[in-house]
């Protein structure tokens, strides 16, 4: 056994019903004195209760799903024209994406309070998107100084939400079984994540009032991000990536119907991911036991119900097979991967 791995440097403070407190010492510890506080609408009354307290210098709620560049460039100008020192971000990845895209220039540390498991916070990646091209880079500059988990953030997320969110978590953990820097560490992070994730999710379907459901999901996005950071963006990021930026797909839910179709790709090329990705369900296979799972959350199904349409396959392909990693476990060409999207459009059995 041989291998390199680098973690990334922040802190992580999981408690339910400690949120208001934990962003409190956080920014104390930054010494911050100017907050800007991103959060979408939806999340404002939260955000507010989050951050009583805080030094705020100003509250910034355009949120816009992919963040296009100009909203990034609009949150930017009002971080300078406020002198901002510290950004608290709460909310989904689109929220932490923006706050990303300003530390990116501004150069300021983050305090990142997700509400739900996209896993942003946990990644030192940025996104971009402009003239429906979504643009992703690496930068430690983006990378939040600290995360703050509080389940109790969770319980007003909609249960379909919830599942779709979920499984774009769980997608991070099979990604990091073979993208292009996965190591030992990263999978078994990744064996862990899925794991919480098949404990979590189906208690957050059966009672979304409940804390302990919320709490797995929560541990096992957030082992998941840890896992995709270093492991890298493998074969299903970079078609959902594609999708998401060139035909304004909703994320989550994008990520939650390509899953079993790469999944089903791959795994009869990468025995020992298959392996460990079954133990991690406790099913006989890899596939059957998302397959099993999906079931169980009444998993979104096809891409056509998001507004990808059959004309736009061909379009998604030639724009997909360039970002392929080279070494994905099943060779990728024009026609596999048609089929792959074509399946996933219509949510055809991935078998």
């Amino acid at each position: 056994m041989r291998f390199e791995h680098e973690g990334l440097a922040q802190r992580v403070l999981f408690g339910s019903g400690e949120a208001a407190q934990a962003v409190a010492a956080e920014t104390e510890r930054l010494d911050a004195r100017r907050v800007m506080v991103i959060a979408g609408k939806g999340e404002r009354e939260l955000a507010e209760s989050v951050t009583a307290g805080l030094p705020v210098a100003v509250r910034h709620d355009e949120v816009v799903m992919h963040v296009p560049v100009e909203v990034a460039e609009r949150a930017r100008s009002v971080a300078a024209a406020h002198d901002v020192d510290a950004i608290v971000c709460v909310g989904g990845g689109s929220t932490t994406g923006l706050a990303k895209a300003v530390a990116l220039t501004a150069g300021v540390p983050i305090v990142a309070v997700p509400t739900t498991y996209a896993g942003s916070e946990a990644t030192n990646v940025w996104g971009l998107t402009e003239g429906a091209k979504k643009t992703t880079g690496v930068d430690a500059r983006v990378l939040p100084r600290a995360i703050v988990y509080d389940a109790s953030l969770m319980l007003g997320l909609p249960v379909a939400m919830s599942v779709a969110s979920g499984l774009n978590a769980l997608a991070h953990c099979v990604d990091s079984m073979w993208a292009p820097r996965a190591d030992p560490i990263d999978r078994a992070l990744a064996a862990e994540g899925i794991r919480a994730l098949r404990i979590g999710l189906p208690q957050v379907v059966a009672a979304p009032r409940g804390l302990e459901g919320r709490e797995y999901a929560l541990y096992g996005a957030y082992l998941a991000a840890v896992a995709f950071a270093s492991a890298g963006s493998g074969l299903h990021h970079k078609i959902c990536h594609v999708l998401g930026g060139r035909f304004d797909l909703p994320h989550a839910q994008t990520h939650a119907v390509v899953l079993p179709y790469v999944l089903a790709f791959n795994v009869p090329n990468a025995p020992e991911a298959e392996r460990r990705i079954a133990v991690a369900f406790d099913a006989r296979t890899a596939v059957e036991g998302l397959r099993q799972l999906r079931t169980e959350l009444d998993a979104p199904t096809a891409l056509r119900d998001y507004g990808l349409s059959e004309a736009d396959i061909p379009d998604a392909v030639e724009a997909i097979l360039p970002a392929v990693p080279a070494d994905n476990p099943t060779p990728v060409d024009s026609h596999n991967l048609a089929r792959l999207l074509h399946a996933a459009w219509e949510g055809a059995d991935p078998r």
